[in-house]
C-alpha cells in the first residue's frame, strides 16, 4: 500500500496560514540552509517552477509521484496563470466547484475525495503521495494519512487556518520519526501513523 504523507508548513500554534489562508509571512524563513533542504531531500514537493529555477526540473521523483491539493492550494497558481504546478507529479484537486480542470494533467475529484485516495493508495509503486494542503481537505483526508511532515516556523499567527480544518476530528495518534533543527528556527517533525 502507498503512503500518504501530509507535507505541510505551520506556525508554532498550528496554522498552515491567516484566517484568509495567507502564508507568506513563512516566506522570510526561506535561507540558504533552509532551501538546501528543499532542493535536495524533498524536491518532490516542490512546485515545478520553483524546480525549474534551481536547475533540478529534470530529477526524477525519489518519495512522491502523486500530488492531492484543495481548491484554495491549487488557486494560488491559478491566479498566476499557472494550470499545472507540480507538472513532475500527477495531479489531482479535491473541488467541488471548479467544474472542468483548466489543464489536461489535472484531475478533478468533486466527489468521495476519500474513495480516490484510498484507491491512489492502493495502486502498485514505489513511490507514495504528497497531500500539499489545504485544510478543510487534510481534515477530511487524516483517516487516510500515514504519515505527517510538520516544516513549523518560528511565528505566531494567533488566529488563522488549521492544519486539519474541520469539526469533529477525531484524537489520532502518530509516533515521532524524527526532528531536524534549522538555523533559521524552522523545526521539521516526522511522524508516522500509530496503527
Amino acid at each position: 500500500m502507498r503512503k500518504l504523507t501530509y507535507f505541510v508548513a505551520c506556525s508554532l500554534d498550528g496554522f498552515i496560514g491567516d484566517p484568509d489562508g495567507d502564508a507568506t509571512a513563512m516566506m522570510s524563513f526561506l535561507d540558504e540552509e533552509f532551501l538546501d533542504y528543499l532542493r535536495t531531500e524533498v524536491p518532490d514537493t516542490l512546485p515545478t517552477a520553483a524546480r525549474r529555477a534551481f536547475g533540478i526540473d529534470d530529477r526524477p521523483n525519489e518519495r512522491f509521484d502523486t500530488v492531492v491539493q484543495g481548491r484554495g492550494s491549487y488557486e494560488v497558481g491559478l491566479e498566476e496563470g499557472i494550470t499545472s504546478p507540480y507538472a513532475h507529479l500527477r495531479q489531482y484537486v479535491a473541488s467541488r466547484t471548479l467544474g472542468v480542470s483548466p489543464d489536461p494533467d489535472v484531475e478533478i475529484v468533486a466527489d468521495d475525495v476519500v474513495g480516490r485516495v484510498r484507491a491512489l493508495k492502493a495502486e502498485e509503486g514505489a513511490l507514495g503521495i504528497y497531500l500539499c494542503g489545504g485544510s478543510r481537505l487534510a481534515g477530511e483526508l487524516l483517516g487516510e494519512v500515514d504519515e505527517l511532515v510538520i516544516k513549523t516556523y518560528p511565528l505566531v499567527y494567533g488566529r488563522g487556518m488549521p492544519m486539519f480544518g474541520t469539526s469533529g476530528v477525531d484524537a489520532t495518534a502518530f509516533a515521532l520519526d524524527g526532528v531536524r533543527a534549522f538555523g533559521n528556527g524552522v523545526l521539521v517533525r516526522t511522524y508516522r501513523r500509530k496503527r
